[in-house]
């Protein structure tokens, strides 16, 4: 059913993308704990309106709906992975600041407490890597 994917991370972001740009209300993805937290962090932000998991082992899914807004505009503009498997990207508390400021985006960071967004991760005062950036 699903093939062997090099980056999960960023084919995940590249379906919620391309979904958005055919105005689809929800895409499937295969399911990881990694992208489970991340969808989790997207939720509370409100740039996703809910995640159902479907499925059992191997054949696991997890469901997106996308959020959009009164006028049929996504509420997510940009989707853009930062740490890859070829780089990786760390950051301190202190060093995550808001991205793109004026528009509401903001990072997402794997920390040694979980997956939260930068704001968290600056309230929290811990750092870790800087897994993608949402605006």
């Amino acid at each position: 059913m699903f093939k062997f994917i090099m980056d999960p991370i960023s084919d995940m972001i590249i379906r919620i993308s391309n979904a958005q740009a055919v105005r689809k209300h929800s895409v499937v993805v295969p399911y990881s704990a990694i992208k489970d937290e991340i969808v989790r962090v997207l939720k509370e932000a409100g740039f996703v309106d809910d995640v159902i998991k479907r499925g059992r082992r191997n054949r696991r899914v997890l469901d997106i709906i996308i959020a959009y807004d009164k006028d049929g505009n996504a509420r997510m503009h940009g989707f853009r992975r930062i740490s890859k498997q070829s780089q990786r990207a760390y950051a301190r508390s202190r060093d995550l600041r808001d991205s793109r400021k004026g528009v509401g985006g903001m990072f997402i960071v794997s920390t040694s407490r979980g997956v939260m967004s930068s704001p968290a991760a600056r309230m929290a005062h811990v750092g870790g890597e800087v897994l993608c950036e949402v605006w």
